[in-house]
């Protein structure tokens, strides 16, 4: 309580002192153009703000930088032209008169006399932010990250959006095309961390509540989701690669929000006047209290949840040594349920548990030129990781509490990681680089055979303090052949000396220009990921003290995609892209066809072996209108199978064959105001999926014992209603010289959809009841920025 009140004093004093900032009534872009393939800046480029009359432009200084005049508040589009490269345009930058707008824009250079074609601006939708993915790729704009419905302010939530991505209303966790969440990694700044979200692997494995990522600091980031470039080691499914933003190096800026969630504050500047260095932070403060009180049912019974998360990034250039970058998050979680109220007369096991976990990432990053076509980019980073969960059953026969979980895992991992890129050409650029992983982890899993169904006595079966290593190297180039044809080959290799196993992966790309607005791509390669570190220290009760799954393999897949868009108009897209996955060397519980693709646990206590396989195949559809006028909206679909084969040469719907996905998310702005100076938004977004596979109960033995006991011999059988789910924002932005004050409310699931999580005995009925939360998640919010 006094953390709160101590946040919210700090709050009333920022707005008191807000009331009294002068400031231009304008706002302003300004930002840098940079080589695409190179990294370089690039001197004397001509930048417009396309449809205006007369004409607002300037050009880039010698290193590249550039601003523009001050303009009123609203939305513009910024066009790049530069002789012998392809003109760049970045759409509907958001001009506020609190903020300033900093871009980035990327030139690609032209490898033919600009005469000789037509030439059509390249946007920025168009490309992901690594300009060696050819194919299956997706930028999350910080711009679509404050705009799109559904997010609550969570880029995992918010890629839910695009084709072949599923996820949950409870859970931000992350299917890519019938994938288990668990095989997506997560990177941030070019180095893989672990899973950053609040309460992870609590109740759905690879996902958790909310991200540690605000919007605030967030930057582009690119989604991958198959046939992934060489340099992305360690996954199966898809890579979230994100980016910090670097702070304002010119002036100072400050947000601080009070919502149902809890509050936020965020802070960015230079660190002196007239230098190039600056910092950005963002601290919040949540709670699912007062959520739960105003929506009640399922929300309610979470209130207990508390959690906090600090993310930073301090930029420090210079003059002849290249660029710093010091970085970091950390999520801070904790949760306690206890005991029902009636001890005598209760529907489910009366049980108390606690959850508490950290998570923390930071590194040091240094980009150095060693010519204009020439970098070599390092970091060097360490990520720890604690999860400590316990669970007492009452028991009515002793009457008290008696421990049957007791589960304690700690993993501490330092990274270096670097590599070198280099444009030769205009037609070729290769990148090189390695990466070494110090797997440090101290692991104590503790449970009672039974548990959480009954007492007994509590069991060790996974317990180690030791370390290991990862290692990665890889190489790959980019060949543009013409304007039309570009092709990228690369090569990637990984050894654990955990059991000394080890993968070569070759992968390829390919894209064609068929017209100035026809484009087709395809993608091939590769792909592996080494399992959850406690996997490997199992020990069961038949076996003893043998580590059964020391030597497990990487789980191995085959990629194949393919790729064509469309592009209708300047501001409007369509993408058909069909693929294939198979994945094989998947580890299954020895003697049974139950397969890790369908974990939902964290923890693993049984025997594996790498004799499963699975395979993938259907075909995701985007059609989408960029925001033009106020108004946008993008509609996506897949349909697909997943399926998986065991030991009995059976092949079985996945966990998460959903067989078909649907999204359409719109949205309008309207800016009101004498001046037109104030923004109103409304944002949209409805979903529409097939439901998750589930094995059906042997229904005699479970009421018998009185716990759920699934029937093996109908393993994936049964099949969950489909869902629809609704999700809303709105907002009302108010620009005063130098501040803007926003009133808004994000609703997650308006439609009240049902979620399905198994079965619990009930001991008042004897009857074994469907799990089936209905969870309404709304964030009433304030939001100042100054």
């Amino acid at each position: 309580m006094k953390k709160q009140q101590l946040v919210l004093w700090i709050i009333l004093v920022i707005v008191g002192i807000s009331a009294q900032v002068s400031a231009q009534t304008n706002g302003n872009i300004r930002g840098s153009v940079i080589d695409a393939a190179s990294g370089q800046t690039l001197p004397y480029v001509t930048v417009v703000v396309l449809n205006t009359d007369p004409v607002v432009g300037v050009v880039s200084d010698e290193q590249g930088a550039f601003s523009l005049p001050p303009l009123p508040v609203g939305r513009y589009n910024i066009q790049a032209s530069y002789m012998g490269y392809e003109p760049a345009t970045i759409r509907e930058v958001m001009v506020l008169s609190a903020k300033e707008s900093v871009l980035e824009i990327s030139m690609t250079e032209s490898i033919q006399a600009l005469d000789e074609l037509v030439v059509r601006p390249k946007t920025n939708k168009e490309s992901p932010l690594n300009s060696m993915a050819l194919t299956g790729a997706r930028m999350l704009s910080v711009e679509e990250a404050n705009r799109y419905a559904g997010g609550l302010d969570d880029p995992a939530r918010l890629a839910t959006s695009f084709a072949g991505a599923a996820g949950d209303v409870t859970s931000n966790s992350i299917s890519i095309r019938g994938n288990s969440p668990q095989f997506l990694q997560w990177k941030l700044e070019g180095v893989e961390i672990p899973n950053p979200s609040h309460y992870p692997e609590v109740g759905s494995i690879g996902g958790g509540i909310l991200t540690a990522f605000s919007s605030q600091v967030l930057g582009n980031s690119d989604f991958f989701t198959g046939a992934f470039p060489a340099q992305y080691n360690n996954a199966l499914s898809g890579v979230f690669d994100m980016m910090l933003r670097n702070g304002n190096n010119q002036q100072y800026e400050h947000t601080a929000q009070l919502g149902t969630l809890g509050v936020e504050f965020a802070s960015e500047g230079p660190f002196k006047k007239g230098k190039k260095a600056s910092y950005l932070f963002n601290y919040r403060y949540s709670t699912m209290a007062l959520a739960g009180d105003i929506m009640g049912g399922a929300l309610q019974e979470v209130s207990g949840m508390r959690y906090q998360d600090l993310s930073f990034k301090i930029n420090l250039p210079t003059k002849k040594a290249g660029v710093f970058s010091l970085w970091g998050i950390g999520t801070n979680d904790k949760m306690f349920t206890p005991l029902p109220d009636d001890l005598l007369n209760y529907e489910y096991l009366p049980a108390e548990n606690a959850t508490r976990q950290y998570m923390g990432a930071a590194g040091l990053g240094h980009r150095i030129f060693f010519s204009a076509n020439t970098y070599l980019k390092t970091t060097l980073a360490a990520t720890h990781a604690y999860n400590h969960v316990y669970i007492d059953l009452y028991d009515s026969q002793k009457q008290g509490l008696e421990r049957i979980v007791d589960m304690l895992d700690k993993n501490t991992n330092l990274i270096f990681n670097s590599y070198l890129n280099t444009k030769f050409s205009a037609r070729h650029t290769n990148r090189t680089g390695v990466t070494l992983t110090g797997l440090f982890y101290d692991d104590n899993y503790n449970m009672a055979p039974d548990a959480p169904y009954s007492t007994g006595p509590i069991a060790n079966f996974a317990d180690t303090d030791g370390s290991s290593s990862l290692v990665s190297v890889f190489s790959q180039s980019v060949f543009q052949w013409n304007e039309r044809l570009t092709t990228e080959i690369g090569i990637n290799a990984q050894y654990f000396t955990l059991n000394e196993r080890r993968t070569v992966e070759p992968r390829a790309s390919i894209r064609w220009k068929a017209a100035p607005r026809h484009t087709v791509a395809a993608a091939m390669g590769m792909h592996s990921r080494h399992e959850r570190i406690d996997y490997y220290f199992v020990t069961t009760p038949q076996t003893g003290n043998e580590l059964v799954n020391k030597n497990l393999d990487f789980t191995k897949a085959y990629h194949a995609t393919l790729s064509y868009d469309w592009r209708i108009s300047d501001n409007m897209n369509f993408r058909i892209e069909p693929y294939f996955q198979y994945l094989y060397d998947v580890p299954m519980v020895a003697g049974s066809n139950r397969s890790i693709i369908n974990q939902t646990d964290f923890f693993m206590k049984e025997q594996l072996v790498n004799s499963g396989n699975g395979r993938n195949f259907g075909v995701d559809f985007t059609f989408e209108r960029y925001l033009k006028d106020g108004f946008y909206y993008m509609l996506t679909a897949s349909i697909f199978d997943s399926k998986y084969r065991g030991d009995d040469n059976v092949w079985r719907n996945t966990r998460l064959n959903r067989r078909f996905l649907a999204n359409a998310l719109a949205g309008k702005e309207w800016m009101l105001g004498k001046r037109k100076q104030h923004v109103l938004g409304v944002n949209l977004r409805f979903n529409l999926m097939g439901g998750s596979y589930y094995t059906p109960l042997n229904e005699a033995l479970s009421l018998a014992e009185e716990r759920p006991i699934e029937d093996e011999s109908r393993m994936m059988e049964s099949k969950n209603p489909a869902s629809f789910v609704a999700h809303a924002t709105v907002n009302w932005k108010i620009n005063k010289p130098g501040l803007t004050h926003e009133f808004g409310i994000m609703m997650l699931n308006l439609t009240g959809s049902k979620e399905y999580y198994g079965y619990e005995y009930n001991f008042n009925t004897r009857n074994m009841d469907r799990v089936t939360p209905s969870v309404s998640i709304p964030n009433i919010y304030y939001k100042i920025s100054f």
